[in-house]
């Protein structure tokens, strides 16, 4: 592995400009970030499905050109970072409890599979609170999320409420 590669796994359901950020910051630590939805089938679907996620991913990433691509996986992490050859594996963390469930993620991986690094990479102060589901939330009640995510995702968001009923 090169270790140049790097994967930042996530529902991203959906993206939000906190998950762009880290984005932008790891480009500047690797040369390639791959961006790997994770589809887990035996759990509840998101708002959004796999595909939905990497297309709008995907369109809010095209600046970076060919340094950044999208793709979904289900399984083991570890084996996936393996699988295209990624030696690092970029999480965001936001607050404490972050911090315990990534902490734990992190051995378990290093147990499975210990040519895997993982780096942290602190949220920016703008987006420390910022999460999809609370995106979610508060588009579906009418509130503006224009702050904390991109224009694409924010008007799919609007569609998918306005079909929904919500």
């Amino acid at each position: 592995m090169t270790g140049r590669k790097a994967i930042y796994p996530g529902s991203f359901d959906p993206i939000t400009k906190g998950h762009l950020d880290l984005i932008k910051r790891a480009l500047t630590m690797f040369e390639h970030v791959r961006i790997a939805v994770a589809h887990n089938p035996d759990k509840p679907s998101g708002l959004f499905t796999p595909a939905e996620r990497c297309e709008m991913i995907q369109e809010t990433v095209a600046e970076h050109g060919d340094r950044v691509s999208v793709d979904a996986f289900h399984g083991l992490l570890v084996s996936y970072a393996q699988k295209v050859g990624a030696g690092t594996i970029v999480r965001g963390l936001r607050a404490v409890a972050d911090f315990d469930y990534e902490f734990q993620m992190t051995l378990m991986n290093r147990h499975l599979a210990d040519d895997v690094e993982t780096v942290f990479l602190m949220a920016d102060k703008s987006h420390f609170y910022t999460s999809s589901s609370l995106v979610k939330e508060v588009c579906a009640f009418g509130g503006d999320i224009t702050p904390f995510v991109p224009t694409l995702v924010a008007e799919r968001l609007a569609d998918k409420f306005s079909n929904t009923g919500s």
